[in-house]
């Protein structure tokens, strides 16, 4: 275990959230005290040491109404072995490189130093902006995936993973979306103090490891509509006709185009082939029915377009990560919990 003090440093900023950047401050200064306060009835020492970074010092107002008051400014701050970016509450593809201009400089300034750079959820985007992620590989929220895809073509974003470790060093870390800040915090924790030091604040707080990564939870964003008018009517058409037989054939006719002029228009515009478009629909609904009632898996894939319920089950695991069984017990009992 390493009994120096590491110094993180919790870059905040008017579009990020309260429950993140405190949540991460609190899991971070508690390492090494709150066990001891537990097991033994007196703190111990705390082994990290958390400080607020803002762009200027003050007062600053963040999502929600929150008030917070950084520690410390970009000119003051002083050196630090890790900085750590809470996400970006914004839509996704709002433009971010004029908006955090400062922010993106002071990051690959402080990277080129030395330090580690560890950010949540969608402030991953601010690495990409400032190039750091080039060639390497990434993720950030599911929501933000494509844009930054389409955006920085030269990383090889990871969509389906929690957390992913990178960059010369292993020096960029970044977990994937909504609580997975946690699986970030205990793997900073980790590798800094100590692998049973992370294990102690995980117990404590009771945190389960987003092992199966972000993809069961997300919908299906790509389905917004596109530029595209020819293409946005087919997608509207197979959103209500995704358990059709051949619904393929049946949107290329809808189209009016040659097979691979549509098939080309169909890809560039919601960067999925028509396939891969129609198996998300029908996993999505899927994944509704799944959540919501109690009907067998073999009626379930009938229903949504599969006639071979072992292709479906196969299709399924491949690309949410969890058997049907595994996502029912997961996200039904949720549903169920939920009032009316």
């Amino acid at each position: 275990m390493n009994t120096e003090k590491t110094t993180i440093g919790i870059m905040v900023f008017p579009e990020t959230t309260g429950a993140v950047v405190y949540g991460m401050y609190d899991l971070f200064v508690s390492t090494g005290h709150d066990w001891s306060v537990i097991t033994e009835g007196r703190p111990g020492r705390s082994l990290i040491h958390a400080t607020l970074v803002a762009r200027e010092p003050g007062l600053l107002t963040i999502s929600n109404g929150v008030r917070i008051s950084p520690n410390t400014s970009f000119t003051d701050c002083p050196p630090l072995d890790v900085i750590c970016v809470p996400e970006v509450n914004l839509p996704p593809g709002t433009p971010l490189a004029n908006r955090y201009a400062k922010e993106i400089e002071w990051l690959k300034e402080r990277y080129r130093q030395g330090a580690i750079l560890a950010a949540a959820c969608s402030g991953a985007m601010l690495f990409a902006e400032a190039g750091l992620l080039d060639g390497w590989e990434a993720t950030t929220h599911w929501a933000w995936c494509d844009d930054m895809r389409e955006r920085f073509p030269a990383v090889k974003v990871r969509e389906q993973q929690a957390l992913v470790v990178t960059g010369e060093g292993q020096r960029l870390i970044m977990a994937g979306g909504g609580t997975s800040w946690m699986d970030l915090a205990l793997y900073l924790i980790a590798r800094l103090v100590g692998v049973e030091i992370a294990m102690q604040v995980a117990r404590i707080n009771l945190i389960d490891w987003h092992h199966i990564g972000q993809q069961p939870f997300a919908r299906l964003a790509r389905t917004r509509q596109v530029d595209d008018a020819v293409i946005a009517r087919c997608q509207s058409w197979i959103a209500e006709h995704y358990d059709e037989p051949n619904p393929v054939n049946n949107m290329i006719r809808l189209s009016g185009l040659a097979e691979r002029t549509f098939k080309r228009r169909f890809q560039q515009a919601t960067g999925m082939s028509p396939l891969e478009y129609v198996h998300a629909m029908r996993l999505e609904e899927a994944k509704q029915m799944l959540e919501s009632g109690d009907e067998s898996f073999e009626a379930i894939a009938n229903q949504v377009g599969y006639e071979d319920a072992g292709y479906f089950g196969r299709l399924f695991k491949r690309k949410v990560r969890l058997t049907p069984t595994a996502y029912r017990k997961r996200f039904g009992a949720l549903r169920k919990s939920m009032p009316d």
